[in-house]
């Protein structure tokens, strides 16, 4: 392992920024530990239906803090699509084929997901399973797709957004919140904020992209000013405590997003920036980059069926009865004990979906160009970083070229 891991270190171009894939690593890991600790699906005798520890546990709320990084998703995402598309055009290459290309990424793993559940809930229906259990699943299942689409239509406008300032589209946010909820406005004009809301974080990636958040002033003003921001809504004006959906809740910070998700995201991303020297000095180590790297390359499959691995832990488990953690309300700390007792169990189901369905996120083929360059001895040069940066490599090895762009 050990000379793997220096093998992909030493293949690294020295200028990578890899302060920028652990960050991606690291939202990853949040959305799907917070998806497992949050997402109850309790068996009542007619079927599944889902809960939340929040709804019954409220002083729980921090954990959503913590487990829901979704606003340095699109910081780290602004970034590289900015920076990807500022190097394809003066490699000369046109939008079209650029688009095609970071959408191909995004977009070929969702075959898998959407073909096996469909076949699913067919075979469910047909069995005589309850509709609102199928439904359940499947929106579980699906759910992740909703960020793909939006991260999508902000990819595609990037040669629009690269140059236009985080507060216009706060605003926005800010606007569609007091006609809201301090102007009694129809509550679908929240969905506005689903591209408004994302496209904060987005617009400052694209800002630091340009060197304009290269100063620690920055991370400090945007932790600072949203941590406080944040604070005060929930306090003064009512925002819910927690940053995820709680079910039954009148008001969800996450669905669409609200001003207060919005706040609380730009706290997320000045912690990002100013975390980012610590983590370029960690991504020294070649164990630890290794890990970092590996996983991006991996990372929309794991973002896709990670859903999948908790509701077919929870199927298989039906077989047994109805287990602590599993099945049961979340209304207490046992629940939540027996909750993290499962946890590396959901990790081996997630672990089969990635060997099972890898290669789609790779094309289908190990030797995809844009993943894997193979080279006899190594060499200093490069492919331009839309296709991949190409890296040395041993005869017989395979080595990341990419360290799974999202």
């Amino acid at each position: 392992m050990w000379r793997n891991a220096a093998r992909i270190d030493a293949a690294t171009p020295a200028h990578r920024d890899r302060a920028v894939d652990a960050l991606r690593a690291g939202a990853i890991l949040g959305v799907v530990l917070g998806h497992w600790l949050v997402t109850a699906l309790v068996a009542d005798g007619r079927g599944l239906h889902t809960d939340s520890p929040l709804r019954h546990l409220p002083w729980l709320a921090p954990v959503s803090w913590v487990l829901q990084p979704l606003a340095v998703f699109f910081l780290v995402g602004g970034y590289v699509a900015t920076r990807g598309h500022a190097a394809a055009r003066v490699r000369g290459t046109s939008y079209g084929r650029w688009l095609s290309g970071r959408l191909s990424r995004l977009f070929r793993p969702v075959a898998a997901v959407l073909g096996l559940w469909t076949v699913t809930a067919l075979l469910l229906l047909l069995s005589g399973t309850d509709e609102a259990t199928v439904r359940t699943l499947v929106k579980l299942a699906l759910s992740p797709l909703w960020f793909l689409l939006v991260f999508a239509a902000l990819t595609a406008a990037t040669p629009l957004l690269a140059r236009l300032h985080p507060l216009w589209p706060l605003a926005v946010v800010l606007h569609v919140d007091l006609l809201r909820f301090g102007l009694g406005a129809p509550s679908w004009l929240g969905w506005i904020n689903l591209a408004a809301g994302w496209l904060v974080p987005y617009t400052l990636g694209a800002a630091w992209a340009r060197g304009e958040l290269d100063r620690r002033r920055a991370g400090r003003i945007l932790l600072a000013g949203g941590t406080a921001a944040t604070a005060a809504l929930v306090a003064w004006a009512g925002y819910p405590a927690s940053m995820v959906g709680v079910p039954g809740a009148a008001v969800s910070n996450l669905n669409p997003p609200t001003l207060a998700a919005v706040t609380f995201g730009l706290a997320q991303c000045g912690l990002a920036l100013l975390l980012r020297d610590r983590l370029r000095r960690a991504m020294r180590r070649p164990v630890a980059w290794a890990a970092v790297a590996l996983a991006n390359l991996s990372a929309m499959t794991v973002f896709l069926w990670h859903q999948t691995a908790l509701m077919a832990t929870t199927a298989t488990g039906l077989l047994a009865g109805r287990l602590p953690g599993l099945h049961t309300p979340p209304d207490g700390l046992g629940w939540v004990a027996a909750r993290l007792a499962w946890l590396p169990v959901f990790t081996v189901a997630l672990a089969v979906c990635w060997a099972a369905f890898r290669s789609w996120e790779r094309g289908g083929s190990r030797g995809h160009r844009a993943r894997v360059v193979r080279e006899h001895r190594p060499t200093d040069r490069e492919i331009p970083a839309e296709r991949g940066r190409e890296i040395p490599a041993e005869r017989g090895r395979e080595i990341p070229a990419e360290a799974g762009r999202v």
